[in-house]
């Protein structure tokens, strides 16, 4: 899942070793130290666990995946990372077979022979797909792909764990090759190997560390950091053994001209270090990106008419401290999710759909969006294939007369009767006077709603334990497809899968089930835009927004470009230090 996504992106998280960066940060021609921010603590480094945000975006500066997602270009498009080239596919969309880049290294570390890293291999792909597929390590990536690799959900069930049992669809066919085989065919399959579910481990590192792998980062990728002890920020090295990787010489229209292509062709990563700081409430955030101690954030709720001016942008003050703004339409949704197993929820309809009609989207898009975000209709947001237009839910706009009337006739008129409503949202300044904006209108229709702010990590805890009776969160898209936001509401990948609130619909889950095997066409357009109407009616969230980010980069900071998928692109970033010496000035 993915949460806070706009700040996530210009974020980029945190966690252990004390590490003074001044000394060098503002020199021209000294290092180049990279500091960032996340606003929520961070589970860990295993990729297994990379179910959010905060934890993908860490484990992606340390651990690879085969693909990813072409930094610059627009719309999204796939790339080899550690593939040598995209797949091949054959058997009717149902094989895919990877060469793999040779000299490959992981990074160095006693869990090798003489602490040396070793070559990345093809039973290193293979191994990290089951170890994704073993029950006892309760990945939070299974639903990916679960159901989809030959052979795979057998061997899960057998619940032996034998890495060395041959799986039907999982082939090293040599050192550098590996072809996986479908049991059914699933046209998004490609889009996992570019997200940190997927990405490769070391075998030897899991077996040494054990359950304390989460914690102990050894991967491919182009930074590196010590065993991670939960502190208040991360600090990441560039790693002297990383392959020749290239910046992008290429790009969308306009990238040139906006200086996205002045890096072309340099060796990544570009920074010497990176530094993230955990910092949880804004306002400290704000302070310290005033001060030019972190390079980038988004913009406080409360500071947004000060730095935006309506109808110029930018304000004055703002523009001649060299900072730069940063405007993009998430492919995001967020929500209040009802948890389906619970008794109250999973089969009164109409009490969803009161409370979703006593929720008044309108005063929380200007109180805490600016007014600018989308008000959700349904589960796709817009920019992808399934959203509708112009679509007007049936129970997502205010409407207190109908929302009693509904309650009534669920059978709590005035919510008499009715318990109290435990919320579960993630603590911070924001979620909190958000639930409490839910909790008066809530009211407004006699429903009592207890707001409990809990850390990010608490959160997914009561969430994946199904302990929750509502939850607020947010899901932006880890791949360019409506199936991607559909799949949370799909029965089997009820919690700890995506499928947080537990919704059972078989009516839902055939219609998701045929959208999942079709390719890209007018039929499965057509056949998304039926299941957006039909999550509208059946009000399984209370829908939040599509929310529209404006983030802010201070102007020392190079090569930032929002992208959606965001996790390795700190290897793209720059810090020009002698901008930097000069703009702190003006601080």
């Amino acid at each position: 899942m993915k949460n806070l996504i706009f700040i996530l992106v210009l974020s980029i998280f945190s966690c252990t070793k004390n590490t003074s960066t001044s000394s060098t940060a503002g020199a021209a021609g000294g290092e180049k130290v990279l500091n960032l921010v996340v606003s929520a603590d961070v589970k860990g480094f295993d990729p297994n666990q990379a179910s959010d945000l905060y934890a993908g975006n860490e484990v992606a500066r340390v651990y690879e995946g085969l693909l990813q997602f072409h930094y610059l270009k627009r719309p999204y498009q796939l790339e080899p990372n550690l593939a040598d080239g995209m797949p091949t596919v054959g058997d009717g969309g149902l094989s895919y077979t990877f060469k793999l880049k040779k000299g490959v290294m992981f990074h160095d570390d006693v869990c090798f022979p003489n602490g040396k890293g070793r070559e990345l291999t093809a039973e290193d792909v293979a191994y990290s797909i089951k170890r994704m597929g073993d029950p006892k390590e309760q990945s939070k990536g299974w639903w990916l792909i679960e159901g989809k690799i030959a052979g795979l959900d057998d061997w899960r069930k057998s619940g032996n764990s034998d890495y060395s049992k041959e799986i039907a669809g999982i082939k090293v066919i040599d050192k550098y090759t590996i072809k996986f085989t479908l049991s059914r065919p699933f046209p998004q399959f490609s889009y996992s190997f570019a997200m940190p579910f997927t990405y490769v481990v070391a075998k030897e590192a899991v077996t040494k560390y054990g359950k304390g792998f989460i914690n102990h980062p050894i991967g491919t990728g182009p930074f590196i950091t010590g065993k991670y002890n939960q502190g208040n920020q991360i600090v990441y090295t560039k790693n002297p053994n990383y392959r020749t990787v290239t910046y992008p010489t290429e790009g969308e229209s306009g990238d040139s001209e906006k200086g996205f292509l002045k890096s072309a062709g340099q060796k990544l990563p570009l920074v010497d270090k990176i530094v993230v700081k955990i910092m949880k409430e804004e306002t400290t955030r704000w302070l310290n990106f005033r001060k030019g101690n972190l390079d980038a954030m988004g913009i406080p709720t409360e500071q947004f008419t000060n730095v935006m001016i309506p109808g110029k942008g930018l304000s004055d003050e703002f523009q001649k401290m060299g900072v730069k703004e940063r405007k993009s339409v998430g492919l995001d949704v967020t929500y209040s999710a009802f948890n389906h197993t619970h008794d109250l929820f999973k089969s009164n309809l109409k009490l969803r759909q009161a409370m979703s009609l006593a929720q008044d989207r309108d005063m929380l898009n200007k109180k805490f969006y600016q007014g600018i975000s989308i008000p959700a209709q349904s589960i796709i947001p817009p920019n992808i294939a399934g959203h509708i237009d112009g679509y007007v839910g049936p129970y997502q706009n205010l409407n207190l007369d109908k929302a009693k009337k509904l309650l009534s006739e669920a059978g709590y008129p005035e919510g008499k009767g009715l318990p109290e409503i435990t919320l579960h949202y993630t603590y911070n300044t924001k979620s909190r006077q958000i639930a409490e904006v839910f909790q008066q209108n809530m009211s407004k229709i006699g429903i009592k709603i207890k707001p409990v702010g809990v850390t990010w990590p608490e959160l997914m805890k009561v969430v994946n334990t199904k302990q929750s009776m509502m939850f607020s969160m947010a899901w932006g898209a880890d791949y360019p497809d409506a199936e991607n936001f559909l799949q949370l509401l799909y029965s089997k990948n009820a919690a700890p899968g995506a499928n947080g609130s537990n919704y059972n619909d078989p009516e839902y889950d055939a219609m998701f089930v045929k959208a999942s095997m079709m390719e890209d066409s007018p039929e499965r357009t057509a056949l998304y835009e039926k299941m957006y109407k039909y999550v509208s009616e059946k009000v399984p969230w209370i829908l939040g927004f599509h929310r529209v980010g404006y983030g802010l980069s201070h102007g020392w900071f190079k090569n930032y470009k929002f992208t959606e998928f965001n996790h390795g692109v700190a290897k793209y970033y720059d810090i020009d230090n002698a901008a930097k010496s000069e703009l702190k000035s003006k601080l």
